[in-house]
Parts: C-alpha cells; sequence; structure tokens
C-alpha cells in the first residue's frame, strides 16, 4: 500500500512521540485510505515526555533514522524560508541511496507535506537524542549541513539550526565542529576535524587521528545498512584528509 510499505518492519521507536505525530500528520494529509495505521493515530503530548522516555530504549532502526532525517530536513529547509530545489534533489538523492527509487519517491511526498507543518525541532530532537545512538546522531548531522551547502552556499538561519539540533540531540561542541569543518573552509579546517588546536604536538595529532579514526568510521553505523555505512564513509575520507594534510604540513612521517 503506497506510503505505508517503507513503515512495515523499519520502524521502532520513531512511531511515538513528536516525530510519530509529525508523520501522522503527513500520512493523514495524503493518505485516503482510512483503514491504515499510521502514526497518525499517536498524539504527542509534552507532559507524557517523563513516562515515554523512561520506558525500555529501543535500537535504532533503519526506519527510524530516516524518519528523523525527513521531519529534520523539513525543517531545515523551511528555516530560511525558502524552499531550494537543489536542497530537494540532495534529500533524494540520499534517500534514492539508502531506500530505493520508489520508496525514495513516497518519501518526498511526505515532506513535501512536512513543509507546510511547523516543526517542533526542540520536541523531536529530545526524542532522537533519547533513543538514537551516538554515532547515529553524528551522522545525522552530517546529512543536515550536506542539505544546508546543497545550493553552493550556506544560509545562516540554516547554519544556526543545525548548530542548534546538534546541542539539542547532545553532540558536543567539538563533535559539532568537527562535523561543520568538513563542509566549510578555513585556516584551521584540518586542525578542527581532528579535535585538535594548531599548537599540539605531533604525537598528540597522531593520538587526536586514531582517536577520531575510531569515532567516524563506518562499523559504528553498520546497523543501519550498507549505504548508510557508505554515507559514513564520506566522514571518515575527511579525517584521513585531515591528517594527511597536517602531516604534510608539518613535514610528518
Amino acid at each position: 500500500m503506497k506510503y505505508a510499505k517503507w513503515i512495515g518492519g523499519g520502524l521502532g521507536w520513531a512511531l511515538g512521540g513528536p516525530i510519530g505525530a509529525i508523520l501522522g500528520f503527513a500520512f493523514g494529509a495524503i493518505v485516503e485510505d482510512k483503514t491504515l495505521t499510521t502514526p497518525q493515530q499517536q498524539h504527542y503530548n509534552p507532559r507524557n515526555d517523563s513516562q515515554a522516555y523512561h520506558q525500555q530504549r529501543h535500537h535504532t532502526r533503519q526506519g527510524d533514522f530516516g524518519s528523523a532525517l525527513l521531519v529534520l530536513s523539513a525543517a531545515v529547509m523551511k528555516a530560511d524560508g525558502r524552499h531550494m530545489k537543489s536542497e530537494l534533489d540532495f534529500i533524494r538523492e540520499t534517500f534514492r541511496r539508502q531506500f530505493g527509487e520508489a520508496i525514495a519517491a513516497e518519501q518526498i511526498g511526505i515532506l513535501k507535506e512536512l513543509l507546510n507543518k511547523e516543526i517542533p525541532v526542540k520536541q523531536v530532537c529530545d526524542q532522537i537524542k533519547y533513543y538514537m545512538e551516538h554515532p547515529m546522531r553524528l551522522q545525522l548531522i552530517h546529512y543536515l549541513y550536506g542539505i544546508a551547502k546543497a545550493d553552493g552556499k550556506v544560509d545562516h538561519s540554516e547554519a544556526e539550526l543545525v548548530d542548534r539540533i546538534a546541542h539539542y540531540i547532545g553532540l558536543s561542541q567539538a563533535d559539532r565542529d568537527s562535523i561543520k569543518a568538513m563542509f566549510y573552509a578555513s585556516t584551521d579546517k584540518s586542525y578542527t576535524i581532528l579535535e585538535i588546536s594548531k599548537d599540539v604536538t605531533d604525537d598528540e595529532v597522531k593520538k587526536a587521528f586514531r582517536k577520531m579514526a575510531m569515532k567516524y568510521h563506518p562499523d559504528k553505523v553498520r546497523d543501519l545498512g550498507e549505504s548508510h555505512q557508505k554515507a559514513a564513509q564520506e566522514k571518515f575520507i575527511e579525517v584521513q584528509k585531515a591528517y594527511e594534510h597536517i602531516c604534510k604540513e608539518r613535514g610528518m612521517k
């Protein structure tokens, strides 16, 4: 059944809370079959946060990640008051790689509905922070920075929102700066990616590289599937490039 097959076995914790309620709005707008059970039937009440978030945590499934990305993508696209085709194309290609052409088309249809709704970003991020594992949250922010820069330049309102989302979902300032530096040029870009300053020793550079290589290793998101591992490889490669640049700059071996 259209707009429902990607829900199947792919969603767990994302069916509840604010994400479920928001997806319910989108499904309610596009699904004609009123007998279909969707997140539309679940209602989010912020007062229930403490009870809901103290239930047993569920493992993040591919559909959970995709749902979180879909909702936050809409929020980022809306941040500057414009819906750019380049941003939509970037998101479409991201979902095409993860889920295939047919499901990606359905998700873009849902995204277009979400663009008509106000997204409670803080509440959505609280749900993500509680349920989603740290490596997957890093990957989520990597995607969102990619959306913000999809048209070749970054609007201040979009960048500010992605920074705020990263903070809300529990990423440290070092986490945020490292991923952001992968997209934006700066004089200290390579050092920022490795989360070190320019005055560290060569041994500290090597230590930082080993730490970041482990932190951003694609295997950290293997449970999301092969396509997400390939996307995570982009961060891993940026870490390697940063290290190689510093080594060349310092004459390190």
